[in-house]
């Protein structure tokens, strides 16, 4: 990787010195619609990936190239880092890439300019995850749910449900040594609350109904609770689990210490690489999750990229979005990653399927997802789930406890 092309992230995080409006109608403000060169700020995951498309665009564009910046792997880190830059005014980043449900919080408090891009060749629900109050702010660029991962040496069949894996535990952990049954994502981050909202998903439930009243008081939540409760207090997930993000896990994965693991798509081609990284090579597939009584239902993933409020060269953002996630490049991304990409016709493409074999399932999974609160104070409701739920997965509160706790903190935060 170029290190003149991709540079660390030292200055975005500057001092909070000013608040986002709360106005319900997001305009722009500051910032100017020149042309000219601008920064591209991102996720670690798949830099390497993401710069072949920043080459391809700065070999059209001499005049107005775009440098990357990178921040750190784990989304609320990148979040607090965004929102640092916008409370001050920063035009450090002109594209930024953002979770798919920060969407609202930018939009609403003007950190993100309205888009007039073309979006009919997306996946519908990853185009609805980057509007806010019907309007475009965030263009779709990846996407995803998530899939269990499995040894196919040693399961026959991929469970369908929570009873049949630990079933399936059961029978073949007894003779492999330093294995354990399932792991996710469960430390107190971001990805907690998405392995929180598919439990519930799973067990049919929802953590907010239509109507944005929050759910977590209800049967089917209070089960969801409990089956990660019971997992971590039984052993059936191992006690370090606890610490996973994606990458923790992701590597006991690879390295043979689950038999099944809960990840988004990108860690398949990792799982099957050969050069000695993974120990699982050619030993391992993906399917639905498993629920309560019956497949289970993900969580949509994403992230969209959106123009700065506050960049000088808004029509070069802008040009830079769209150029970012049209087809042709896409799908070159998605040639050399398996980071799901949200364009429909990739999940449709032969040479593609033939590479990534789960493509047309991870496509089912997707439309059928269930997103995460929609939510312009979306940081204070992923926090207060993640409290809930790891109190739960430490056991430091009983369930019963930690979700009338969690139902009374939503209550307020969802509200309008």
């Amino acid at each position: 990787m170029r290190t003149r092309q991709i540079t660390a992230l030292l200055a975005l995080g500057a001092s909070l010195v000013a608040c986002g409006s709360s106005d319900p109608e997001p305009a722009a403000q500051g910032g100017g619609d020149g042309r000219g060169p601008i920064t591209f700020v991102g996720g670690k995951f798949e830099a390497e990936s993401v710069q072949k498309i920043v080459d391809a665009w700065n070999a059209a564009h001499p005049d107005e190239k775009a440098t990357v910046v990178l921040l750190p792997e784990a989304a609320d880190e990148q979040r607090r880092k965004l929102i640092q830059s916008a409370q001050t005014k920063s035009d450090t980043g002109d594209v930024i890439l953002i979770d798919a449900v920060w969407t609202s919080e930018f939009a609403a408090n003007r950190w993100i300019d309205e888009l007039k891009l073309d979006t009919s060749a997306f996946l519908p629900p990853t185009v609805e995850t980057g509007r806010y109050r019907d309007k475009l702010y965030a263009m779709p660029m990846f996407t995803g749910t998530g899939l269990l991962y499995y040894r196919t040496d040693l399961v026959k069949e991929p469970p369908k449900t929570w009873a049949e894996m630990r079933r399936i535990c059961d029978e073949v952990l007894p003779k492999q040594k330093g294995m354990a049954c399932y792991g996710g994502q469960f430390d107190k981050y971001e990805g907690l609350t998405v392995n929180f909202s598919e439990a519930v998903a799973s067990a049919g439930g929802d953590l907010v109904d239509a109507s944005g009243q929050p759910q977590v008081t209800g049967e089917a939540a209070k089960k969801a609770a409990q089956f990660l409760a019971d997992g971590f207090k039984s052993g059936m997930m191992p006690k370090e689990a606890i610490t996973y993000k994606e990458e923790e896990g992701r590597v006991a994965f690879q390295d043979g210490k689950l038999l099944f693991y809960r990840n988004w798509a990108y860690g398949y081609e990792a799982a099957q690489k050969t050069d000695g990284s993974s120990k699982v090579a050619g030993k391992t597939d993906v399917a639905p999750i498993p629920g309560l009584d019956g497949p289970g239902a993900g969580t949509l993933g994403g992230n969209n990229l959106a123009v700065s409020a506050f960049s000088k060269n808004k029509r070069t953002a802008a040009d830079f979005v769209a150029f970012m996630t049209s087809t042709a490049q896409m799908r070159a991304f998605a040639l050399t990653s398996s980071m799901p990409v949200a364009t429909a016709a990739v999940y449709d493409d032969p040479e593609l399927i033939k590479k990534y074999p789960y493509l047309p399932a991870l496509k089912e999974g997707i439309l059928a997802a269930e997103p995460r609160p929609k939510a312009v104070r979306y940081g204070d409701v992923t926090a207060a789930i993640q409290e809930s739920a790891y109190a739960v997965v430490t056991g430091a509160k009983p369930v019963d406890q930690a979700m009338t706790e969690l139902q009374a903190a939503l209550g307020p935060l969802l509200q309008p």
